[in-house]
């Protein structure tokens, strides 16, 4: 395809790190029953009928050398251009595709040539089963450290979207950062990955093993949301976590009393400094979300029900693919809600999984949902 790069050019110059979890996921990993944890196989919630049935029409030999530690499909997709932060072999971009249609794109960028060779391999299966006359998918081969020097350019996507990959960079600001730059005003980084329960050990980091299974790298939960705040973006707003377990004791002999969550999080590239609330009323128009839109571990919306919302909630949903679905008003409006006031504060996602363990299973969705709102994104 015209937009692929048949090499990476400055954007995959290869660091110690880079070249381990290269090996790791070329050679050691064949496919996911290689793995040495349970790690990079656990979604962070249950998967919605519609995103299974998009799913199982992704290429078998794509699912099978697929690995990832959550569910990456934010809301209202249609028409939006999204990128794939490390795509692998590129199922999730499969699934994404068929998401945004005809009219969308989606773009996969990873360093691993034996990935990408499996994901580019079957662009021209997936699209005749998708009955797409032209391909809406191409992959990029560079680090996601360098995402403009691997040829992408500068607010050019609406979404980005990362599965269990953040993690494995040794550079976490500078992914960000890249990340934020690619972004139109408005985009948004919607992501799961590994965090840790604090800073993790040299021993640890160093370790090649824990490195490939998506724990050595993993960020304390609160480096997180300082590094998103240096390069722009707005506070991480924390969507479900999960409690991970390792389930094999020669690592976790190694990683002691540390504990380790996958979680999803949504960073917006919006302004900063609005301190002023105001009431929100959801039009019911996302598809899949019509009564009810988890939109994340504080709000959910109901539909043509005035919420109280802080400034920042209120810039991101007047600034994004949301606005179309979201009216806002003043304060003491006619719709004014009855003791409803923001909800703010920062969550413990160690914290958020007990609780969401303890819940019925299946409430907590990450406000998955169905992608046919026609104001998406365009």
């Amino acid at each position: 395809m015209a937009a692929e790069r048949s090499g990476c050019g400055k954007g995959c110059g290869d660091s110690g790190i880079h070249v381990d979890v290269k090996d790791y996921y070329s050679k050691v990993l064949k496919s996911s029953s290689d793995l040495k944890t349970n790690v990079c196989v656990t979604p962070a919630q249950p998967i919605p009928a519609f995103i299974r049935q998009a799913l199982k029409r992704v290429h078998p030999e794509v699912s099978d050398r697929y690995y990832g530690c959550g569910l990456v499909v934010p809301e209202c997709l249609e028409g939006c251009r999204i990128l794939d932060l490390g795509s692998g072999s590129g199922r999730d971009c499969y699934m994404l595709s068929q998401l945004v249609g005809e009219k969308g794109h989606v773009t996969g960028i990873d360093m691993t040539e034996d990935q990408l060779e499996v994901a580019r391999k079957h662009v021209d299966y997936h699209m005749k089963e998708f009955g797409f006359k032209e391909p809406n998918v191409n992959f990029v081969q560079g680090l996601i450290e360098g995402l403009t020097e691997a040829g992408l350019e500068n607010n050019s996507f609406d979404i980005i979207i990362s599965n269990c990959v953040v993690n494995l960079s040794p550079d976490k600001k500078r992914v960000l950062a890249e990340a934020y730059s690619v972004l139109k005003d408005g985009g948004e980084l919607y992501f799961s990955d590994v965090y840790s329960s604090g800073r993790l050990t040299e021993e640890i980091k160093n370790h090649k093993v824990l490195w490939g299974e998506c724990l050595g790298g993993a960020l304390w939960w609160k480096d997180l949301l300082q590094l998103a705040d240096e390069v722009g973006f707005s506070p991480p707003r924390l969507v479900t976590s999960k409690i991970i377990t390792i389930e094999n004791k020669e690592l976790q002999a190694v990683l002691g009393d540390f504990k380790f969550v996958s979680a999803t999080y949504r960073l917006f590239k919006v302004p900063k400094g609005n301190t002023k609330t105001c009431q929100v009323i959801y039009n019911g128009n996302i598809t899949g979300v019509e009564e009810s839109f988890l939109f994340d571990c504080h709000y959910t919306f109901k539909a043509n029900k005035a919420v109280e919302v802080d400034g920042e909630l209120a810039t991101i949903l007047t600034s994004t693919r949301f606005k179309e679905d979201f009216t806002c008003q003043p304060l003491g409006g006619p719709s004014a809600p009855c003791g409803v006031k923001p909800q703010a504060g920062v969550v413990d996602p160690f914290e958020l999984a007990l609780k969401l363990e303890k819940q019925v299973p299946g409430s907590a969705t990450g406000g998955c949902c169905s992608t046919n709102s026609s104001a998406c994104c365009k």
